[in-house]
This record gives structure tokens, C-alpha cells and sequence, in this order.
């Protein structure tokens, strides 16, 4: 009977795969950011978590490179993009606006349709990349705006919070609508989740 030998899946890697965990590493980092800043209310945590965004995003666009360029992709490397990207340009952009006031139950809702949209934009990716993808397998547009856009959501917020307009002093301010709060900000991320999931084409750079 075959031993299973220790670390091998990590041994399946390629290179542009320890970059997509790289891309990981950041939206989980903005995570615990976040709940630092929720925590102890120093702004510096709310910087750094949105400074992550676009950290990930260097490592996003430097994994499909590198993998072009050494020519080695691998389905397991396409699920742990789609993964990655959930954490940092999804679920993390959604936790920093919930710190940064959103907490009110339509700016909720309107946050969870942002992540459900960004879920389901990549799934309809990974099943039609195929189809999309020319002869030398090179998709050349995308449906639907792709995730990583919404590091331009996460620099709205930081310029919110470098002008001192956080929490009760948010941007647009609040609204009640059916006795539960909203605030108007919260709406590009409804923007931002509707425009994934459209059928607009995006030619892929």
C-alpha cells in the first residue's frame, strides 16, 4: 500500500499559483485589518486593510502572466484564482464598507447582493472560459465587468477616509426606508455587482 507522501499537493503547484495565494493573503489580511479598525476605531487599520486591495491585485495580474509565460495553467490553478479573488475583491471590499458605516440592513443587503454577484460572475467564467477562448486558448473578452474592479470601490472609501468621512460623517449620508437605514454610498455597490453580472462584453487586456 502507497504511503501518501507528505506536502504533495503543494508539490502540484506551479509557479503562478504561489502568486494567486499571494492574492489570498491580502483579502484575508484586509480581513482581520478591518476587525482591528472595528475593534480599536484607529483609522490606520482601515488604510492598511484598503492598501491590501491593490496589493492583491498586483498579484492578481502577475499570476495570469507568469502562467502565460511559462505556458503551465492547471484547472486547480483556475479554482484557486476564482477563490482568491471571492476573498479579496469581494468578500474583503464588502467587510471594509461595513467598517467604513454601511451597517445599516438595506446597506447589508445591498452588500451581500455585491458578493453574491461577484460569486456568481466568476462561476459563469470558469464554465465559459472554454467556449470563450480562441484557437491558442486565449479568451478575449470578458461577460460582465470581472471582480478585481472593485479596488475602484475600495479607493472611494479610502478617500472617504482620509477626508475624515467615516461612520456617522460617510459620504451622502443616511436615509431610512421602511424604519432600516441606507446609505446612498452603498449604492455603487449594487452598481458594481449588477454590471458583473450583465451580459456587457469587456475585451480582456
Amino acid at each position: 500500500m502507497n504511503k501518501p507522501k507528505p506536502f504533495s499537493m503543494i508539490r502540484e503547484f506551479h509557479l503562478a499559483d504561489w502568486f494567486t495565494l499571494g492574492n489570498a493573503c491580502c483579502g484575508v489580511g484586509a480581513l482581520f485589518a478591518v476587525m482591528s479598525y472595528l475593534q480599536l476605531q484607529e483609522v490606520k487599520h482601515f488604510y492598511f486593510a484598503c492598501a491590501l486591495i491593490p496589493l492583491a491585485l498586483v498579484f492578481d495580474v502577475l499570476d495570469g502572466r507568469i502562467a502565460r509565460w511559462r505556458q503551465k495553467s492547471s484547472a486547480m490553478g483556475r479554482e484557486l484564482d476564482s477563490l482568491a479573488d471571492v476573498i479579496s475583491f469581494g468578500v474583503a471590499p464588502a467587510a471594509i464598507a461595513y467598517a467604513a458605516g454601511m451597517q445599516g440592513l438595506w446597506d447589508r443587503v445591498i452588500l451581500v447582493f455585491f458578493v453574491a454577484c461577484g460569486v456568481s460572475r466568476l462561476a459563469r467564467y470558469n464554465v465559459t472560459a472554454e467556449s470563450m477562448s480562441d484557437d491558442a486558448g486565449k479568451v478575449k473578452h470578458f461577460e460582465g465587468t470581472p471582480i478585481p474592479t472593485s479596488f475602484a470601490l475600495v479607493a472611494v472609501l479610502a478617500a472617504a477616509a482620509a477626508n475624515d468621512a467615516l461612520g456617522a460623517a460617510l459620504w451622502g449620508g443616511v436615509v431610512t426606508i421602511g424604519g432600516f437605514m441606507l446609505h446612498p454610498l452603498a449604492l455603487m455597490f449594487a452598481v458594481s455587482g449588477s454590471l458583473m453580472i450583465s451580459r456587457i462584453r469587456i475585451p480582456k487586456l
